[in-house]
């Protein structure tokens, strides 16, 4: 052993075969942080002094090989000026040419997943040989930033430029097959010879069996494309490219603009323009945004995996109904393994949920994502039945019967009758009270909500609510199973609406009040599109089920009287009583016919003005920065209410339920960090304006003294 440092092993593999072993002694996977790039400048070191040296080989003692560079150190250096970024930057595309410039041939072995800059180390190495379960990958625009160690100006010249372009702009994660297809790698081998492959062609590389210099040679030198080619390549790719990103992402269209002024330059002059760019983007409050959300879903999944660490996983799963919504609860159990009895009272209710199940798995296969074989073993799990025979075996049901109280009780109470004493059961309401429910059971410990978004198998949020008497245990078992079945959990404290439709509601509210001082729906939808959400409150509406919004409604203002309760009636009353529910029975804000693909298309219905009469105001050209102050600021406000009042726990997971439950417009990067960019005295100022609306318009009290101590809701100063 040459080296053995926290991070990375040197040691050698075979006569004048060195390795370089990248395995945190401290960590489940490898990460490309500041403390393991030193150890790698010593690693380099190392090796180049070896008097022997005839090659040297790159691989993992993990799973992994590199999963990337370590993101929570990015925002303090995305915190200096750009010329500081820029040095900084350089200093490690150097560290990474060294490798490229080593005096032997080098190999990556990657055997597991080598993304951003692991996937960049890789690239910078002579040759790469890949396990055939490994994926490979340059995410960074994820991030609001692109590849900033190589990569922009490697992978081009690896696989040309239409290529390079798609991997790098989209942040794809390849599996083998496709890398080596286009060429970002040389072979791809079972799992367990890697090394043993990536040593044999170090072995074959110094018998001058390959040529490794004339890669090196290639790499270092310009695209070998001329200029009409060039054009050619960039102009059709910023259509499809900026058409794909849209206005609020800079990324992919910086992408394009570095890799196209690099391909005409040598190595060293092209990692400097990726350098210069990158460091525009890492200032840019879109980045700041994106990594901010990628350290709070990693702080989400560390909370549930708590949860799960205390919990026995699900075997046997039950639902109750099966409508839509229990069909696909049914689907996405079953999908990711977890048996599930079906239960309803009605014979073509069970027809309906399998054929839900039926549809989505048709889908699947359509696309290539399974096979005959696996949608037969995935709709085997589902087992539909009118009875409780089996429940016995269940460890864990969801009850998704309609959304009434009193039907909701009796149906809780019937289930645990036939269940064993330590089952949990749970309850997918989207208002009800759990600790209402609860009083229908005899053992209301083993009793939570677990709130699933519709459509379940697209939607990654599973609100889990915790009533009065609810114990940890069923809150750990509902987390681990919502984790099974692949969604987000995130754990909440019951009152009215929860969190997602609490803090929705109010934003719905500002819409009803817009149109009743005499603003086109239209218009509304239009602008809060373009302001990032995936679609107007409108349209949200008629997505959501105006009966279904209706209902909410009336528990938001019973839950909450001072700030949502509203006089008279408003646009959302009016859609209800004239029967337009929106795409459930194709007529709403807007009609809806199917499309070719069967999925209902908006379409304009001018007689909807004329059904508004009464409730629709004056027309009114509201200008859009004010329409986006009377949406936004109820919902950041009932934010911070529900973190302020324990709802949720931490700033970090409310944030990411708005992102994962209603679609918050993710480069804004949730409604508290949204707060934190802002500055809370500036929105405090902006909700003064607008005072005269009501309680929802005026911040809390805790609100206006962090905004007068210049708090933020994520740390620092503002």
């Amino acid at each position: 052993m040459l080296m053995d440092g926290q991070a990375i092993q040197v040691k050698a593999l075979d006569e004048g075969i060195y390795g370089v072993i990248f395995d945190a002694k401290s960590d489940a996977v490898n990460t490309l942080g500041s403390a393991t790039l030193a150890e790698l400048e010593q690693a380099i070191e190392i090796v180049s002094k070896q008097s022997d040296l005839g090659g040297v080989v790159f691989a993992s003692g993990k799973e992994s090989f590199i999963v990337g560079a370590d993101i929570t150190e990015f925002n303090a250096m995305f915190d200096h000026d750009e010329e500081t970024i820029v040095t900084h930057l350089m200093g490690l595309q150097k560290l990474i040419n060294r490798i490229e410039d080593l005096p032997a041939p080098t190999v990556s072995a990657i055997n597991g997943l080598a993304l951003g800059g692991g996937f960049e180390l890789a690239l910078a190495t002579d040759y790469r040989v890949m396990s055939e379960q490994a994926k490979v990958g340059l995410p960074e625009v994820k991030l609001g930033i692109y590849p900033g160690w190589g990569g922009t100006v490697r992978l081009p010249r690896l696989i040309g430029i239409d290529n390079a372009n798609e991997w790098i702009c989209t942040g794809a994660e390849k599996r083998a097959k496709a890398a080596l297809k286009d060429q970002a790698v040389d072979a791809v081998v079972k799992h367990e010879l890697v090394l043993e492959a990536a040593i044999d062609l170090v072995r074959q590389c110094m018998q001058g069996r390959f040529d490794y210099q004339a890669r090196r040679d290639e790499k270092n030198s310009p695209v070998k494309l001329n200029t009409v080619e060039q054009m050619m390549a960039f102009e059709s790719a910023k259509g499809v490219i900026g058409a794909k990103a849209g206005p609020h992402y800079p990324a992919p269209m910086q992408v394009l603009k570095t890799v196209q002024k690099g391909c005409t330059l040598t190595r060293d002059k092209a990692l400097e323009v990726e350098a210069k760019g990158f460091a525009k983007l890492a200032r840019n409050e879109v980045t700041r945004s994106l990594v901010g959300l990628f350290l709070k879903d990693q702080h989400v999944k560390k909370v549930s995996k708590k949860y799960e660490s205390q919990a026995e996983p699900v075997r046997q799963a039950a639902v109750l109904g099966a409508g839509i919504m229990g069909g696909g609860v049914a689907y996405q159990s079953a999908s990711k393994g977890t048996p599930i009895l079906m239960k309803d009272i009605r014979t073509d209710a069970l027809q309906l949920g399998l054929d839900e199940a039926n549809k989505l798995l048709a889908g699947q296969l359509k696309r290539g994502r399974i096979d005959a074989a696996k949608m037969a073993q995935t709709l085997n799990r589902i087992v539909p039945t009118l009875s409780y025979g089996d429940f016995e075996q269940v460890d864990l049901v969801v009850e998704a019967v309609v959304e009434n109280e009193q039907v909701k009780k009796s149906v809780l109470a019937d289930v645990e009758a036939h269940l064993a004493e330590d089952a949990i059961i749970t309850s997918n309401t989207s208002t009800i009270s759990i600790t209402a429910l609860a009083e229908a059971l005899k053992r209301p410990e083993n009793f939570c909500g677990m709130h699933f978004f519709n459509p379940v198998h697209k939607m990654p949020l599973v609100e889990v609510i915790r009533g009065e008497k609810t114990s940890e245990a069923a809150i750990a078992k509902t987390v681990a199973y919502a984790k099974a079945m692949g969604k987000t959990p995130i754990v909440v404290n019951d009152c009215p609406g929860f969190l997602v439709n609490r803090i929705l509601f109010p934003y719905f509210g500002g819409f009803a009040a817009l149109i009743a001082d005499g603003a086109d729906f239209r218009k509304v939808d239009k602008v809060m599109e373009r302001f990032g959400w995936p679609m107007g409150p409108a349209y949200l509406l008629d997505v959501v089920g105006v009966d279904t919004a209706h209902h909410a409604d009336r528990v938001m203002a019973a839950g909450f009287p001072n700030r949502m309760e509203h006089e008279g009636e408003n646009v959302i009353d009016r859609m209800f009583q004239l029967g337009r529910f929106g795409q459930k029975n194709s007529e709403g804000f807007y009609r809806y016919e199917t499309d070719r693909k069967g999925k209902p298309k908006k379409l304009d219905d001018p007689k909807v003005d004329e059904l508004l009469a009464g409730v629709l105001g004056d027309a009114a050209d509201i200008a859009d920065e004010e329409i986006i102050a009377r949406m936004m600021i109820p919902l950041c406000i009932e934010t911070a209410r529900c973190l302020e009042e324990g709802i949720v726990d931490s700033a970090a997971e409310a944030d990411m339920g708005l992102i994962y439950g209603i679609g918050f417009p993710p480069f804004r990067g949730g409604a508290l960090h949204y707060l934190d960019q802002m500055g809370l005295a500036a929105f405090c100022e902006l909700a003064q304006n607008y005072s005269h609306l009501g309680p929802l318009y005026q911040p809390t009290e805790k609100m206006l003294a962090m905004a007068a101590a210049g708090q933020t809701y994520f740390g620092g100063e503002k």
